[in-house]
């Protein structure tokens, strides 16, 4: 049911999406019907020289991007050419559940893609097999939480949303009628010259 507290985007996906999913696919019973499980926000800084500072920077641009605060990722070994050590901090990630997943999603899908320059849709191709999708975003700076002039260094994270589809053309489905916009970009035809008529 419904409420006027809940996120626009979970009344939405109760109101339209479920019906949506249920005729498209011809789900018998309401649970059957794909939701979201949890999305996954996390950034990885082991490359970085400075791995201290840039783990502090990255940990303050999650937790402002996504109103919780990020806990750490730690490397399970040690990679001397990138000399990082076994049990070493080198990341941060958030998950995100319930309406705290909502309301990020519908930001990132109604407010920040929109923000990307020359934005033709993300791509389709992301899925891992299981009904989940993962986006790769290049900065924090598509996100409107952010301030342009407090920007230390750029962050890039992925964005791993989980859902309960059996498939992903179920979970493709599940997202794009959640406002997901996939780029579906299909080949161009080439037409073959028409023959000369002789004249």
């Amino acid at each position: 049911m419904a409420t006027q507290s809940d996120p626009e985007l979970l009344n939405e996906y109760r109101a339209r999406v479920v019906p949506a999913l249920t005729e498209k696919h011809g789900y018998k019973n309401v649970n059957e019907v794909p939701k979201l499980s949890k999305v996954v926000v996390n950034t990885s800084v082991g490359s970085f020289n400075d791995v201290k500072e840039a783990l502090e920077i990255a940990k303050s641009e999650i937790a402002l991007i996504t109103g919780q605060r990020p806990v750490e990722t730690i490397a399970k070994k040690s990679i001397a050419n990138f000399k990082l050590r076994q049990e070493q901090a080198i990341g941060a990630k958030v998950t995100l559940r319930g309406r705290a997943m909502y309301e990020f999603l519908e930001r990132l899908i109604k407010m920040s893609l929109p923000r990307i320059r020359d934005f033709r849709g993300v791509s389709p191709k992301a899925f891992d097999g299981r009904g989940n999708y993962t986006l790769g975003v290049a900065d924090q700076t598509i996100f409107p939480e952010v301030e342009l002039d407090k920007i230390k260094r750029n962050v890039g994270f992925d964005i791993t949303i989980v859902t309960t589809a059996r498939t992903d053309a179920e979970a493709k489905t599940l997202l794009s009628e959640l406002g997901m916009p996939f780029s579906d970009k299909k080949k161009p035809e080439i037409k073959k010259p028409e023959p000369e008529v002789a004249a």
